[in-house]
């Protein structure tokens, strides 16, 4: 007697814009798709789909981007969940980026270019852990962005601070420092900021 197969889920059909070409997708193709899900990338040509954030992620964000913007210059501002135009096939959304002033040229954009972002942070999530340690990092100091910043979650539940600073001449970024209760700097400019507070957000 032969067994009745088991009946096959069904399958959403997939919008024509969004299979990609052979080559993947372009930096301008990725900019025009107005109807993609929230906090999606390009990298490496192809369309990164990220799962509803943590709410350690959303607090370090928080702690982050308030502190910044407490020591912050005139001709810098902090910015988060913007799109960054690295390359022709790349175009991440780093959770956080202080970039120059002058780059806010129009309230409707979307998107800065890689030559106006001095710092570039993210904040680590179990469904891009490779792509924060490893590939956005490449591609971050490839196009010469001077500063990088890791958050990891530590075991107390504590943000915990990884800095790099680009090597101009290898486009690699160089440790300068390990964070865990406060993080206090003068590169990009003087910043302070009690890493503990994350338990009174």
């Amino acid at each position: 007697m032969t067994a009745e197969p088991l009946p096959q889920p069904k399958q959403s059909a997939v919008p024509d814009w969004l299979i990609p070409p052979e080559a993947g997708f372009t930096a301008d193709d990725f900019l025009r798709m107005t109807a993609l899900p929230p906090h999606s990338e390009l990298i490496d040509g192809s369309l990164i789909f990220v799962s509803p954030q943590r709410l350690f992620h959303t607090l370090a964000m928080d702690l982050l981007v308030y502190g910044l913007r407490r020591t912050v210059p005139e001709n810098l501002r902090v910015r988060r969940e913007m799109s960054v135009l690295l390359e022709p096939r790349q175009c991440p959304e780093p959770d956080i980026t202080v970039v120059r002033a002058e780059a806010d040229a129009d309230p409707d954009q979307t998107r800065y270019q890689a030559a106006d972002v001095l710092l570039a942070v993210e904040v680590v999530s179990p469904d891009s852990e490779i792509r924060d340690r490893e590939r956005k990092p490449q591609l971050y100091a490839r196009v010469g962005i001077p500063h990088y910043w890791l958050v990891d979650r530590s075991e107390n539940g504590s943000p915990t601070v990884y800095t790099y600073e680009i090597d101009p001449t290898a486009r690699v970024y160089a440790l300068t420092g390990i964070h865990h209760d406060r993080l206090k700097l003068t590169v990009p400019f003087e910043i302070d900021i009690d890493l503990s507070d994350i338990e009174h957000l």
